[in-house]
């Protein structure tokens, strides 16, 4: 594959991987109706396993340059190729080794900021929670010349006040990583914000963030959240959040 046409050799070949069955089943499963929230996306009918084979072949030489082509196809899954692209370079300037690099900074930051640049166009929700965690998330833990840990949350800050769900999505669901390495503060911070969000994906991803928040960092940081807040939270946040404790303290929060 020549680096010079990447993104668009790579658009034909996946449009070669056309299945219009699975294309249908795509459609519903991502909520494409009018009135749904994915209304207007458009699928090849792709599965995950084939487009992380083509991420797997071309992405440690991609060229950044190139990416934006692939970020703003009519093609889900061709975004999906063009953030996975993104997570793998990131993942690659991201290793031990070159925490404190500065050539690694960088890079890092460079592909931070096309990702901020492009978050619009991971506009359903496997594609930012297939990249924000590892990306976002990540920059978040890292080294940055960008800005110390203010502008790191002025960052999250301004992705939880857009008008953009998905921009929204990212704020809370990059903490995944966040509360992964033992930093509860960034899942708390945005919960909160997002506590009286209209939206159920977001009910749901505030949910997940706060369970998995409970697991990685501390079930008291958790209960005390729900302590805080139980009686307005959205019930289905709640079951999510809820989701890994026994059966009888489960019934006791959602009694509250």
């Amino acid at each position: 594959m020549t680096m010079k046409s990447a993104a668009k050799e790579i658009t034909a070949y996946m449009e070669s991987l056309h299945n219009e069955e699975q294309r249908e089943i795509l459609m519903r499963f991502f909520k494409t109706a009018p009135g749904e929230y994915g209304y207007g996306d458009e699928f090849l009918g792709i599965k995950v396993p084939q487009t992380r084979k083509v991420v797997g072949l071309v992405a440690r030489d991609f060229p950044l340059s190139e990416v934006p082509a692939l970020l703003t196809s009519r093609w889900h899954e061709v975004r999906l190729c063009g953030l996975l692209i993104l997570v793998s370079q990131f993942e690659r300037y991201a290793t031990k080794r070159l925490l404190e690099d500065a050539d690694a900074i960088r890079r890092r930051d460079e592909i931070l900021t096309l990702y901020l640049k492009y978050a619009e166009r991971a506009n359903n929700w496997d594609l930012v929670d297939l990249s924000a965690p590892k990306i976002l998330g990540r920059w978040l833990l890292l080294p940055s010349a960008l800005g110390d840990r203010q502008h790191k949350q002025q960052v999250l800050d301004r992705l939880a006040a857009s008008t953009c769900l998905w921009e929204q999505r990212m704020s809370i669901v990059c903490t995944w990583m966040t509360s992964r390495q033992g930093d509860p503060s960034w899942c708390l911070r945005y919960a909160e914000r997002h506590l009286h969000h209209p939206h159920d994906l977001m009910h749901k991803a505030v949910g997940w963030m706060l369970r998995e928040m409970g697991k990685q960092v501390s079930m008291d940081l958790l209960r005390d959240f729900l302590r805080q807040h139980v009686r307005e939270m959205p019930r289905t946040m709640l079951r999510y959040a809820i989701e890994k404790m026994d059966e009888k303290e489960r019934k006791y929060w959602m009694d509250c």
